[in-house]
């Protein structure tokens, strides 16, 4: 046997990975395909020569051949949905001396005639899936999963991972980073995977209710509580989240005389309307999120330190996106074809020099200014590729410095433009917050900001 296996070797390798009957491609520890069989490369309608060398990402759509590598594990029976199909994919990582040094991955049933009526059959069940996906999403609130957070690097795998340990649970967890950097879709997905899932989800932006209109929404009101009050009275949305989840979000931004109020709720677990007589219990799961430093808003005063440890039984730090570089390009596709496909134009990649301009910028709005400049771009072009010229001017802060035609004070204005931009994104609008990061005054900042037409 041992002698068949050296003399046929070459022979018994090529029937296998050369099998019509399968799509088998390798990658190495970075994701990179160093092997594809011609039948997946006929599959997929590439040549195998302007393949190999290239991630992963780049040449199989929804794959997931690059995580394996990342985590180890192997992933038997998967489904996986490729130009318009439903495949069922295997994925094994390949080890050598202990140490993982790439994938193996197999796709079985491509389009035999047994499988098409599997697949119409699959296709089916999901549809109906959908529908009821559908139904519970306008019943709850939460719209997206952990699969929505496209990424791969191991800072946001690793947070993946850690979200799914505490989801299930019931402590408050607190979600901090920047803005822009999908504190949202946590939360969400928290939900999704909690006891709580068919209850509600209710978010509460902290920062953008006034007020003397902050009790009322967030505990109701009782008829004739107050003049203009509804007929009937008004749940609030710590009533309308009971038995499920309250996002708070941006709490950072919320008055003082409000998280008072918060605090007395989360620990008694009874909310009174106003106007009522008496109060009502509440069962809810506290989410909240915010791009403030806490800690030094508790020394001004300005956030309860008693809050503080109650919302704070479990912290999630979402990474910016200047941290996940690698995600830059993965993202900038997946927004890409999300676009497109809502804009109704037919626009299919970005040139290199896009890609390479993306990895250098420092995005200070995060994955939020990704992709309000993926979907300006596909605006502007007038091809079927995303080239530099199509981008925002501030991702091309040095175009027309030393250009003929531009005077000092042009440069000067522009580039001061530019740094109202990038501060009014990364303050969300609030043009107080962008004073302060650009330590000039507010009067200051709106004559500016009128004066650019921002």
């Amino acid at each position: 046997m041992h002698s068949l296996l050296e003399n046929h070797r070459h022979d018994l390798f090529n029937t296998f990975f050369e099998s019509r009957n399968f799509c088998i491609v390798i990658v190495d520890h970075e994701g990179v395909v160093s092997f594809m069989n011609e039948s997946y490369c006929e599959f997929l309608h590439l040549e195998r020569a302007r393949i190999i060398g290239k991630h992963v990402t780049d040449v199989i759509e929804n794959t997931r051949m690059h995580l394996v590598v990342e985590s180890g594990k192997e992933e038997i029976a998967d489904l996986q949905f490729i130009r318009g199909s439903y495949m069922i994919a295997n994925r094994i990582p390949l080890r050598s001396e202990g140490k993982v040094i790439g994938a193996i991955g197999m796709v079985l049933f491509r389009d035999t005639e047994e499988w098409m009526k599997m697949n119409s059959h699959i296709k089916e069940l999901l549809a109906e899936l959908k529908a009821y996906r559908s139904q519970l999403e306008q019943k709850n609130g939460a719209v997206y999963s952990l699969h929505h957070i496209i990424s791969r690097s191991p800072l946001v795998e690793q947070l993946k991972d850690k979200v799914k340990k505490v989801a299930p649970g019931d402590a408050s967890v607190l979600l901090r980073g920047e803005s822009g950097t999908g504190k949202e879709l946590f939360a969400h997905s928290i939900h999704q995977l909690s006891e709580r899932s068919t209850g509600p989800f209710v978010k509460v932006n902290c920062a953008a209710i006034p007020e003397h209109l902050l009790e009322s929404e967030l505990f109701g009101y009782q008829e004739g509580a107050f003049t203009g009050a509804k007929r009937g009275g008004k749940p609030g949305k710590f009533q309308l989240a009971d038995g499920g989840t309250l996002f708070l979000d941006e709490i950072g931004d919320m008055p003082v005389n409000a998280q008072v109020k918060i605090l007395r709720v989360l620990q008694e677990g009874e909310v009174e309307a106003v106007g009522a007589v008496k109060p009502r219990k509440i069962d809810v799961r506290i989410i909240a999120s915010t791009h403030q430093p806490l800690e030094e808003l508790i020394a001004a005063q300005k956030f309860r330190e008693d809050l503080f440890y109650r919302i704070n039984v479990v912290q999630f730090h979402i990474p910016p996106l200047r941290e996940r570089v690698e995600d830059v390009r993965l993202l900038s596709k997946a927004l890409l074809h999300k676009l497109t496909g809502q804009i109704g134009k037919r626009v299919t990649d970005f040139h290199e020099d896009v890609y390479e301009c993306f990895r250098q910028y420092h995005w200070p709005g995060n994955v939020r200014e990704l992709e309000n400049v993926v979907e300006s771009s596909i605006h502007l072009t007038s091809g079927e590729m995303i080239a530099m010229e199509d981008l925002p001017e501030r991702l091309q802060p040095h175009s027309y410095i030393g250009n003929e035609g531009f005077s000092l004070k042009e440069v000067l204005e522009r580039t001061e433009k530019q740094a109202i931009e990038r501060a009014l994104l990364k303050a969300d609008g609030d043009k107080v917050e962008a004073a302060g990061l650009l330590q000039i005054g507010k009067s200051s900042l709106y004559d500016k900001a009128k004066k650019y037409g921002l």
